[in-house]
Formats: C-alpha cells, sequence, structure tokens
C-alpha cells in the first residue's frame, strides 16, 4: 500500500462528504483490528476460500488442536489480513487460499465484493482498495479425510478415557 495514499487518509483529502464517523457530537475510531477482523470474516465467507497462506492455517489448525478451539479463536479470524485505516477510508491486503478447481479471478472478485460490502456497510470507512495474495492451494477431499480422521482420534481418546475412569 503506497505512502501516498497513507498521507491522502490522515489528511482527509479524496473525500467528498462528510463522513459518518465524524459528527458534529463526536468521532468514531475504529481500531485496524476490528477492520481486519471483519475483512477476515467476509472473505471467509467466499466458498472455496480460507483465509492466511498454507503455514498460517497449518499453525492455526495446531494450535486449534491443543488448545481445543476451532478456529473460532480472536487472531484466526484476521490472519492473513493487513489493513491501513484513516478516519475516511481504509486499504486492504489480504493473503489467502483457493480452492482447486475453481477460478481465481472468480474468487478473488467475489471476496474483494463481499469485503468491500461488508467493511463500507458495517464500519462506514470508505474502501480504497483490496489487493488478493493467493499463495496456495487446497484440495476439499483432503481437507475432509483429515476431518474424518480427527473425529476417529477423538473417539478412541473418549473411549480411553471411560475405559481408565471405570479402572
Amino acid at each position: 500500500m503506497s505512502e501516498q495514499r497513507t498521507q491522502e487518509k490522515s489528511s482527509g483529502s479524496g473525500g467528498g462528504g462528510k463522513s459518518p464517523l465524524q459528527t458534529d457530537k463526536g468521532s468514531t475510531v475504529i481500531q485496524d483490528g476490528v477492520v481486519s477482523k471483519i475483512a477476515g470474516i467476509a472473505a471467509a465467507e467466499v466458498d472455496g476460500i480460507r483465509m492466511g497462506g498454507g503455514a498460517s492455517q497449518t499453525m492455526g489448525n495446531i494450535i486449534g488442536s491443543i488448545t481445543g478451539g476451532g478456529g473460532g479463536g480472536g487472531g484466526s479470524q484476521s490472519a492473513g489480513v493487513s489493513v491501513e485505516v484513516g478516519q475516511e477510508e481504509a486499504a486492504l491486503d489480504l493473503t489467502c487460499t483457493a480452492e482447486y478447481g475453481k477460478s481465481i479471478p472468480q474468487l478473488s472478485e467475489a471476496v474483494r465484493r463481499n469485503v468491500v460490502n461488508r467493511v463500507e456497510s458495517l464500519v462506514g470507512l470508505r474502501v480504497t482498495e483490496v489487493n488478493i495474495t493467493v499463495s496456495d492451494i487446497y484440495f476439499p477431499q483432503d481437507e475432509q479425510e483429515k476431518e474424518h480422521q480427527k473425529e476417529l482420534q477423538q473417539q478412541q481418546n473418549q473411549q480411553n478415557q471411560q475405559e481408565q475412569r471405570v479402572q
């Protein structure tokens, strides 16, 4: 994201009309983390997209299996999202993984459209750009198999715990 855009955002130029975040009765400041989470959730709503690159997804899965969480943690929603938030505008960079066999340009446009709609409607900032980096692909069949293996392992662990309680 360019320095010029950052300067434009902080000076308030480039906007026509008043921001809904700046009123006569006060102003509202939206932190970068809020925009990151909303953008991450909006991008992940697109079928065929997983947020973050392959390495960050793997790490999230490992942490989730250790903590017992299923990816609903606070940081996982903003994985792969970088934002610059000004008083009236926001620019976003997203890194994601696409499902094999789906059109990456179509997925990218769907992500871009959903992110812009969500951020503008929920936050009140004008989105100047959404840059998308597709860093990996995934195979849904592999994920289904891994999920099945995980369920079997959980069932085995529960049976072992029940047997230990009986003894």
